[in-house]
């Protein structure tokens, strides 16, 4: 009998990609093989000492191990506030414009369920970080995709979107209420100017929709590059939240701490489904999120300069060992099109093979949607000497299939 119980919203997730690139690696890795794994956005590097010193510190006293606040402590909330104050010079009520979440992935699963009606549609471009769209799906959405179209340079063909966009609200029935941005891309590490929110915002007010912006690697930037924030234009707020993540910024990816500010309205339904499903972060790792924030940023330029260099070394390694790939402006990430001599593999299939045969693993761009197939996405998680092995074992791949032409 209990067969025959069915969990339909389980069953509109299709099985998790990078779960079988996640199988394979642990299975050379039983094996005996030396894995170099670029697969997931994994930081590699420590949490920085003096936020480490204020978790022990804190955990230390006898008064912050009972239930924490949903929504955030007062002091992290205000932090937050004053994040944004420093680097955007926009004004947030830390009370009603800002709530902490347990990292962003979390925040926008419980933000899609508290807001998502049966049948309601969200636009997420294609290819995207996967919680974007299966959020809505998840809460009983619905989701329309178009390709994010971008040059050489990783820079957003903006005309290009806007016209993909008009066209979606023309075609789409019911018309939809959400449009997730997330600039510098996850994955394929495309950017966007200022006048792009500018345009967002006066189309969300002109067609009625809420803007979800995502800036999780903002502060991960390169060459003079300066993320952006769609909190910059002004009337931002009465159509757009954004989040933020201190998971790649600080080295904190298992703290789990995040944040979303905004819009009134949309930040109070995630404060009140939070308040249902959960008590908060561990108040000693609020106070650590605080300190992050509010102390010296020397840090974050550090690790954006470890990434930086990292791709610098990936781009010259991988391109010697016959692997083409050009430098964007931002992320822990490296976009790179699958070579021509293993194209028509297609990119789970070239990442299974590259990983079984070279010892390497990268994430497959399917998992990241249909317009990513011909893609792989590269973290740059691993050390110099590392990423010069993988490229010596990448050469000796691409050898065996340069061979059969």
């Amino acid at each position: 009998m209990f067969d025959e119980i069915e969990f339909d919203r389980i069953k509109r997730l299709p099985k998790y990609v990078f779960a079988q690139v996640g199988e394979l690696k642990m299975a050379q890795r039983r094996a005996g093989h030396d894995v170099i794994d670029f697969s997931m956005g994994n930081p590699d590097g420590d949490t920085p000492e003096h936020i480490r010193k204020k978790l022990i510190e804190s955990a230390q006293k006898t008064k912050v191990h009972g239930y924490s606040a949903s929504k955030g402590i007062p002091k992290l909330l205000v932090a937050i506030s004053d994040w944004y104050k420093r680097r955007y010079n926009v004004d947030l009520d830390p009370q009603t414009e800002c709530v902490a979440t347990m990292g962003s992935k979390e925040g926008y699963a419980h933000l899609a369920y508290a807001i998502t009606n049966p049948g309601d549609v969200a636009v997420v471009p294609d290819p995207t970080y996967p919680i974007h769209s299966y959020a809505f799906i998840l809460a009983g959405g619905n989701v329309v995709k178009f390709e994010l179209i971008f040059d050489e340079d990783y820079n957003v063909d903006e005309d290009r979107f806007f016209e993909d966009l008009e066209r979606v609200f023309r075609d789409s029935s019911p018309k939809p209420k959400y449009v997730v941005v997330n600039f510098p891309h996850n994955p394929t590490t495309a950017t966007v100017t200022p006048e792009f929110y500018t345009r967002i915002v006066a189309m969300a007010k002109r067609e009625r929709f809420y803007v979800i912006s995502d800036i999780a690697y903002g502060d991960l930037t390169f060459d003079g590059y300066k993320t952006p924030s769609i909190m910059e234009v002004p009337g931002a707020k009465d159509v757009a939240v954004e989040s933020f993540t201190l998971s790649k910024s600080y080295n904190m990816a298992g703290w789990r701490v995040g944040f979303f500010v905004g819009n009134p309205k949309l930040i109070g339904a995630l404060q009140k489904i939070k308040s249902w499903l959960d008590y908060g972060m561990f108040t000693p790792i609020q106070v650590s999120a605080t300190v992050a924030l509010n102390g010296d940023q020397q840090c974050v330029q550090d690790i954006t300069d470890k990434y930086d260099h990292r791709q610098e070394v990936l781009i010259d390694a991988f391109g010697k060992a016959g692997w083409k790939l050009k430098k964007n402006r931002a992320t822990m990430f490296v976009w790179a099109k699958i070579p021509e001599c293993v194209a028509h593999l297609g990119s789970l299939e070239f990442s299974k093979k590259l990983l079984v045969e070279a010892d390497v693993a990268v994430a497959p761009g399917i998992g990241f949607g249909e317009y990513g197939d011909q893609y792989v996405r590269i973290a740059l998680i691993e050390n110099d000497k590392r990423i010069r092995q993988a490229a010596k074992n990448i050469k000796a791949f691409l050898a065996k299939y340069e061979n059969k032409k």
